[in-house]
């Protein structure tokens, strides 16, 4: 079973991984600022949809690796140690654009319930970042001595759903008012992504030299 300590670290990484701007949050809000909270909401859950079925192919595959190839967690935790530190470089690196507001809402057209719950989905399933980052960050808070890596994966997969639906039901609520407060305050997304920066390097430097 996975230990507290363990879910408290991960639940930090997965806080600061769903409050980083990316598409499931520029969507989120620019659906809620365009169409209303009911809308966005019924984006979320299709968000949190793709999310399950990150989860569900993570798990099974996380365990079928661990227990048939074991040289194959090597090989994932090197791989996304590389891949962490290219993301905390994105974050930071001149020319790259990341100066403007990002959370600056797009027009949208109205659209039904069901095409926002698809569209949702899509936005989510269609982000390559969300599926490499499962791959990432879960093996290195799984330990195969402490039972099975299944349940393990299961665990932190469901704690991730829990603060990624909360903190974006949250933005919904609150859309117009976060937008209006990162534009007038151009200075914190610049401590954000230093802060998302440093937190990724980290996360590579333990990926690489843990010797579980």
């Amino acid at each position: 079973m996975i230990s507290f300590g363990t879910m408290i670290a991960f639940a930090a990484v997965a806080l600061g991984m769903v409050c980083a701007p990316g598409p499931n949050m520029i969507y989120l809000i620019s659906r809620s600022v365009t169409q209303g909270k009911l809308a966005g909401m019924i984006s979320l859950f299709g968000v949190m949809l793709a999310f399950v079925v990150y989860i569900v192919a993570t798990m099974m595959g996380l365990s079928a690796l661990f227990l048939t190839v074991p040289i194959l967690y090597s090989m994932i935790k090197w791989a996304g140690a590389v891949y962490l530190l290219w993301l905390a470089w994105k974050a930071i690196r001149p020319g790259s654009g990341s100066d403007r507001n990002i959370l600056e809402p797009q027009s949208l057209a109205i659209e039904s319930p069901k095409k926002l719950f698809i569209m949702g989905f899509m936005t989510n399933l269609l982000n390559p970042k969300a599926a490499v980052l499962y791959v990432s960050l879960l093996p290195q808070f799984i330990d195969p001595a402490r039972g099975s890596v299944l349940m393990q994966s299961a665990t932190l997969g469901l704690l991730q759903i829990s603060i990624s639906f909360i903190v974006n039901l949250l933005i919904i609520l609150v859309a117009s008012q976060v937008v209006s407060w990162f534009g007038k305050r151009p200075i914190w997304m610049s401590i954000q992504r230093w802060v998302m920066a440093s937190v990724l390097t980290a996360l590579a430097a333990r990926m690489a030299f843990d010797r579980k």
